[in-house]
């Protein structure tokens, strides 16, 4: 889940809504798992222009602090992720929101045949970056691909280019279909978002309608009157079930929002 708006509460975002990421961890409907409990992790935007984050190995649903730290974290940019693992290691740096400078990453998929064309993916990434990197998951290096790749001057471009990278090593190691992915991050003030796979046959991606058409449709929902004309949320799942609310991310496509402004387009990797 992520959100972006005027500063709320955490705790308004992880813990009341109906079907809220606290429950996806244990009831996911549209997942590849229906438990996720292999950890997770927050990412917020505070004081200053790096992000905080706060990672776990235990369930989302069983963590006293997440509670207490969400009592109390009130900010205009949030990242929540709850973790299924798809082979590394169950550890704290292997949880997403992942976190570079003011960037944050979280990933819902897998890059199949990683074991194998590990080795080749992260020797591309720039030797600058390189140290920073923490974990051992495939969706770092995904992102580190994507940092080396420019992320930080062209989004779009840069998970384009990523991602045609990692198709063209799948390909050479008889790799099919390697790239499987819905993926938002942000720089602080912008949020972009990606939904591809290699088969066509990509993870559920949602971005919610504007607040203000809302109204219209439910001014019975009070929750709508106390979110600012400017929040939106992208979501792997509905948080709970609105007529109208949800719109799902096209396949193969990318979009971005900032105030003022948001946009959905299509997305086509870019081969090196």
């Amino acid at each position: 889940m992520a959100y972006s708006g005027e500063p709320i509460r955490a705790e308004d975002l992880l813990f009341r809504p109906k079907h809220s990421l606290i429950d996806q961890s244990l009831h996911s409907r549209l997942g590849a798992t229906t438990t996720n409990g292999d950890g997770f992790g927050i990412g917020w935007y505070g004081e200053g222009t790096r992000p905080a984050v706060f990672k776990n190995i235990e369930p989302a649903w069983n963590d006293r602090n997440l509670r207490e730290i969400a009592a109390q974290v009130r900010t205009p940019l949030f990242f929540a992720h709850v973790r299924a693992s798809t082979g590394t290691a169950v550890q704290r740096s292997n949880c997403h929101p992942f976190r570079h400078e003011r960037w944050l990453w979280m990933h819902n998929g897998a890059l199949r045949g990683f074991h194998e064309i590990k080795r080749d993916l992260v020797t591309a990434i720039d030797p600058v970056l390189y140290p920073d990197i923490e974990g051992s998951t495939d969706s770092e290096v995904l992102f580190f691909l994507a940092l080396t790749f420019g992320l930080f001057d062209d989004p779009f471009g840069a998970v384009a280019r990523a991602v045609g990278f990692v198709e063209e090593v799948g390909r050479e190691h008889g790799v099919a279909d390697p790239v499987q992915m819905t993926v938002p991050t942000t720089d602080g003030t912008s949020m972009w978002f990606f939904r591809y796979s290699s088969e066509r046959q990509s993870r559920s991606l949602f971005y919610s309608t504007d607040i203000g058409t809302l109204r219209l449709l439910h001014p019975e929902v009070e929750v709508l009157w106390e979110l600012s004309m400017e929040a939106r949320f992208v979501v792997s799942e509905p948080l709970r079930d609105l007529p109208g609310a949800w719109n799902e991310v096209p396949e193969s496509a990318a979009g971005v929002v900032r105030a003022g402004h948001e946009e959905v387009r299509a997305f086509q990797p870019v081969a090196p």
